[in-house]
């Protein structure tokens, strides 16, 4: 499968970088050495278990459909799964594969006590009834319920889902199992439902934290070290301080409205939004848009943003309107991108001006994209850095679930700040210092990680 196939070349870059590094499992030497990275080649690069199930769902209409589902468990060496799950039609056992494997990266690299896991089902949730999607979401808690739980796999929602579907999921999961701890079964939940505050804008602000925190806090406290550095990252990140700087956001949704308030009200760094995008158009202004203004405009307007110079008037926004996709190509300093995956390719991605690149969306890069952008030098914050804000947070929603002991939504940001700088101060570092992108640095960490647990449990025999 193509997905899988991605994952292990992840794996096998990462592992092949660590080999040669005595200083890397140090217990292991010679053919001792080479079976145990054989052994974790194949462990990392594939998933534990792939469930598929078909579920049987009455519509309105009164026709019976099934509807294709799945949950895939990649691997919990470091705790339970924990991955979201997906309402898109175009979603496949291999995207869920590959999905559920970086959620397994991401987790280690971020130090958070999860494993990686995934969910789909093949729908276009615009295509049914609110009652449609009750019946559906519930469904799936009862063809899956047996593999899901507090202790064994934590779904939470994903494109397509909210806290909506988490509190019916998690109710549908009480229902089958009475008397059995029930709030920590699902994250992203309501707050009244036992939610955490602060979830829904976690991803987002974390999005904006990685960007704010290499190009403020980090470039402030290493100036005169990356100045040293015959790096070409450096030298791009060097080009741009103290820039007054552009920003695009493809993707208005929950991440990317989030992110762009906070670009908006940043008092870090001098950078203002240029331009944003959904499914339908793209605004641009060269003077910054304004962005609490829109906010307000999508959340009264199904979450869209305005298509015509009409509704740009009744927002009180002034904008040019564009084709969707020009975002992409915009002259500008940084890409956040916020909407799907292979939104930057082999047809688009010499077309790309910015010169950093932040990944809030999972795999919004091509392979053969990453590497075009890398090798010019531009700057890319990774989705497994960039955007674990949700697992992060989500992390913190079932400790306090377990509890029953709530944070506040400043606590929630205080930790969810700590646990990202942590991490970045991990792998800066490594990415200025040698010639590696960062996404690369990411995975050799997460791959470390994981690598020295499965060692010390005894799993490589």
């Amino acid at each position: 499968m193509a997905d899988e196939s991605g994952t292990a070349s992840i794996v096998e870059a990462s592992l092949n970088a660590l080999l040669d590094d005595e200083t890397f499992l140090p217990d292991l030497h010679g053919k001792t050495r080479e079976k145990a990275f054989s052994s974790l080649g194949s462990i990392l690069s594939t998933p534990n278990h792939v469930h598929k199930s078909f579920l049987r769902v009455p519509l309105v209409s009164g026709k019976v459909v099934r509807i294709p589902a799945f949950r895939v468990q990649h691997n919990n060496i470091m705790g339970p799964y924990k991955g979201g799950i997906r309402f898109h039609e175009a979603i496949n056992e291999e995207e869920v594969i590959h999905l559920s494997s970086l959620m397994t990266l991401k987790s280690a690299l971020h130090e958070v006590p999860f494993g990686g896991g995934k969910g789909g089902i093949v729908i276009d949730p615009a295509n049914y009834e609110t009652n449609e999607l009750h019946l559906i979401s519930k469904k799936y808690v009862q063809y899956f319920n047996d593999i899901i739980g507090p202790e064994k796999d934590i779904p939470a929602p994903d494109v397509g889902t909210s806290a909506r579907e988490m509190d019916w999921m998690m109710g549908e999961y009480k229902s089958i199992h009475p008397g059995m701890k029930y709030q920590s079964s699902f994250t992203g939940k309501s707050v009244v439902n036992g939610g955490s505050l602060g979830r829904n804008e976690a991803t987002g602000k974390g999005v904006y934290f990685t960007f704010r925190y290499l190009m403020h806090d980090f470039m402030k406290a290493q100036n005169q070290w990356l100045k040293e550095r015959d790096n070409v990252f450096a030298k791009t990140a060097l080009n741009h301080e103290g820039k007054s700087l552009t920003l695009a956001i493809q993707g208005f949704g929950n991440v990317g409205s989030v992110a762009a308030l906070e670009a908006y009200k940043s008092s870090h760094l001098n950078n203002k939004v240029v331009s944003v995008s959904d499914k339908n158009v793209t605004l641009y202004n060269s003077d910054g848009i304004d962005i609490p203004e829109l906010v307000k405009f999508t959340s009264d307007n199904n979450n869209e943003l305005p298509v015509s110079e009409e509704k740009l008037e009744d927002a009180g926004i002034k904008a040019d309107i564009m084709d969707r996709d020009d975002v992409l190509t915009l002259d500008v300093d940084v890409l956040f991108l916020a909407a799907l995956g292979h939104q930057v390719h082999k047809d688009n991605m010499a077309d790309i001006n910015a010169r950093i690149i932040v990944e809030a969306a999972n795999a919004p890069l091509t392979t053969e994209a990453d590497d075009y952008l890398s090798d010019a030098g531009v700057i890319i914050i990774p989705d497994i850095l960039a955007n674990a804000g949700g697992v992060i947070v989500s992390y913190f929603e079932w400790l306090q679930s377990r509890e029953t002991k709530f944070l506040s939504e400043e606590e929630v940001y205080e930790r969810l700040h700590d646990k990202m700088k942590a991490t970045l101060d991990a792998v800066l570092p490594q990415y200025f210092g040698d010639a590696f992108p960062l996404r690369k640095n990411c995975y050799i960490h997460a791959v470390m990680k994981l690598s020295t647990v499965l060692f010390r449990q005894g799993k490589l025999y």
